[in-house]
């Protein structure tokens, strides 16, 4: 059988959604995949195999162009427009969209945020990397992929690519509640979460990790916090980027995950909102590491495995496995999620 050959491009960020993609189709009986990823892509997944290639805007149509693609993905459409742009118009095109509001603003919405933040920086966007073409690319085209099925729409088809990878356990000796994700009060709050703590009523020793980098005020908290924290109370809290060998032992050890994220964020000064716009990073984490996360309740969860958190999250957090028990490997093993993935890809053909 001939395999249906694919290019799968990520030049910018996402890296562990690229990384998700190589490892869900590194057997596939259906497909023959090349990667084209930037050095910045490459240093944070390695080269995984001899199918991933190095590249850039300078390079990427000149290597598209020496093979015969089937599909071509566009991992992320945040810069390089007018080098998308031509692959687009040249060939079949899926692109994953990871801010919707952000696809749907016209070149007019987009020149007026030129003015509002990182002025230099989206000026350079607009001069050299073809800015204001976005909105014909989107409209242009047709196969317009998300990562979250809360996120599926008339113009948006889901495409599956977070599975429960099979860890060995290593548990903590104290429960331990784990909230994955830089410590940023603009993303997730924070503040909430220290005053809550404050309020718990359990005897028992529990351990709370603030996995991510904090600066800042944040951090600022997070130090005064620890200062005058209770005595079955650990705090873990990080003043540089974790490494993914720890974030990984971490993650692991989690009995419960608490992804306090807040109703809205902005992405090139536009709104968008978790849950409706735009996904929250934390749900891949839950998927990937198989546990259970506790959402804020305005979030509605869509998945039987995030939480609403309510008023009091205390009860929610301490006995969530035994409230909300769920096989993760069910629903998300890298077989099943493989297979749903060539499924939807033949459909982009």
């Amino acid at each position: 059988m001939t395999l249906k050959k694919i290019a799968y491009i990520e030049l910018d960020t996402h890296a562990e959604i690229a990384q998700n993609f190589v490892e869900l189709m590194q057997d596939s009986h259906e497909f023959q995949v090349d990667y084209y990823f930037s050095e910045r892509i490459i240093k944070q997944i390695g080269r995984v195999g001899d199918n991933v290639y190095l590249s850039g805007p300078e390079t990427l149509l000149n290597q598209l162009n020496k093979e015969k693609y089937e599909l071509v993905i566009i991992g992320t459409l945040h810069r390089y427009f007018s080098l998308f742009h031509h692959v687009s118009r040249t060939f079949n095109t899926a692109i994953v969209v990871h801010n919707l509001n952000f696809s749907r603003l016209s070149r007019r919405q987009l020149f007026s945020a030129l003015f509002k933040d990182d002025f230099i920086y989206r000026i350079k966007l607009a001069l050299k990397e073809g800015l204001f073409l976005a909105p014909k690319i989107i409209k242009e085209t047709k196969k317009l992929l998300v990562l979250d099925e809360a996120l599926v729409g008339q113009k948006f088809r889901f495409l599956p690519l977070f599975y429960c990878k099979e860890f060995e356990i290593q548990k903590e000796s104290v429960f331990t509640i784990v909230i994955p994700g830089s410590v940023q009060q603009a993303r997730r709050d924070y503040r909430m979460v220290i005053d809550r703590v404050k309020s718990f009523n359990t005897t028992k020793p529990f351990k709370v990790v603030f996995l991510g980098k904090a600066s800042g005020q944040e951090l600022s908290w997070l130090k005064q916090f620890d200062s005058g924290k209770r005595s079955n109370l650990e705090i873990q809290y990080f003043t540089s980027k974790v490494p993914q060998s720890q974030f990984d032992r971490i993650m692991q050890s989690a009995d419960v995950l608490w992804c306090p994220v807040q109703t809205t964020t902005e992405f090139f000064s536009n709104k968008e909102v978790y849950g409706e716009t735009k996904m929250s990073g934390n749900i891949g984490d839950a998927i990937k590491y198989g546990k259970l996360a506790i959402f804020p309740a305005i979030h509605k969860p869509r998945h039987a495995f995030l939480l609403a958190q309510k008023e009091d999250p205390e009860k929610l957090l301490f006995n969530a496995d035994e409230l909300f028990g769920f096989d993760f490997l069910k629903y998300y093993h890298r077989k099943k999620v493989q297979s749903e993935l060539e499924k939807v890809l033949k459909t982009l053909l």
